[in-house]
C-alpha cells in the first residue's frame, strides 16, 4: 500500500508517494534511495513547483520526513520538547525518552540515522513568512542537525550538533530523605 510522504530534503521539498514500504522508518533506514512516484517537486531556491512521474532521493540527502502512516510511537515515553535547525529548517517538535531517562548516566544510545518527533512544526529559516507546516509526528536526520535547543540534555542524539544550554532545566542534586545517612563516600 502506498504511503504518503512529505520529505524535507537540503535541496528541495517533494511531496508524493513511497511504494513497497510497511514502515517509512525501515525505508529510510536500509540505505537505499526512496522512490516516490507522483511528485510535487519544489527547489529551495526558487519555491516554484514541477510535477514528476517518479522521483528518487538518497536518504542521506532527506532532513525531516513526515509521513501518513503507521509509524510506532512510543506508549510509555516522556516527551521533551525541542527546537532544532537543521540546514534551511527551523524544526520544533516533542522528543521522545524512557521513564526515568538521565541523559548523564544513559549507556543506550538512539540507533538509527533518524529519530522520531511528535506534534511537529517546521519552517524555511530564511522564509518564515511562508509560515509553518507540520504534522503529527516526523523523522528527523539526526546527523543533519546544526544546533539543538531542549529542556534536558539531548545533544548525543545529535552528533556534531551545537546544544544551547539556555533552555536546559536546572536541577539541584538529589538529596536523601531526613534522618537518613549520607552515602559513604
Amino acid at each position: 500500500m502506498p504511503v504518503r510522504v512529505d520529505a524535507y530534503a537540503s535541496t528541495g521539498i517533494a511531496e508524493g508517494w513511497l511504494r513497497g514500504a510497511v514502515h517509512v522508518r525501515d525505508a529510510l533506514e536500509r540505505g537505499e534511495p526512496l522512490e516516490l512516484e507522483r511528485v510535487t517537486w519544489q527547489s529551495l531556491e526558487d519555491l516554484a513547483p514541477s510535477t514528476h512521474e517518479s522521483l528518487m532521493l538518497d536518504p542521506d540527502d532527506i532532513v525531516v520526513l513526515v509521513a501518513d502512516d503507521d509509524t510506532f510511537v512510543p506508549v510509555h515515553a516522556a516527551w521533551h520538547a525541542v527546537a532544532l535547525l537543521a540546514g534551511a529548517y527551523r524544526i520544533e517538535g516533542e522528543l521522545p525518552t524512557l521513564p526515568g531517562f538521565d541523559p548523564g548516566r544513559a549507556l543506550t544510545r538512539p540507533s538509527g540515522e533518524f529519530v522520531l518527533l511528535r506534534d511537529l512544526r517546521l519552517e524555511l529559516v530564511d522564509r518564515p513568512e511562508l509560515g509553518q507546516v507540520g504534522g503529527a509526528h516526523g523523522l528527523v536526520n539526526r546527523y543533519a542537525v546544526e544546533r539543538v535547543e531542549a529542556d534536558i540534555m539531548l545533544g548525543f542524539f545529535f552528533p556534531g550538533a551545537t546544544v544551547d544550554e539556555s533552555r536546559l532545566a536546572v536541577t539541584s542534586p538529589v538529596q536523601p530523605p531526613s534522618g537518613t545517612p549520607p552515602a559513604p563516600g
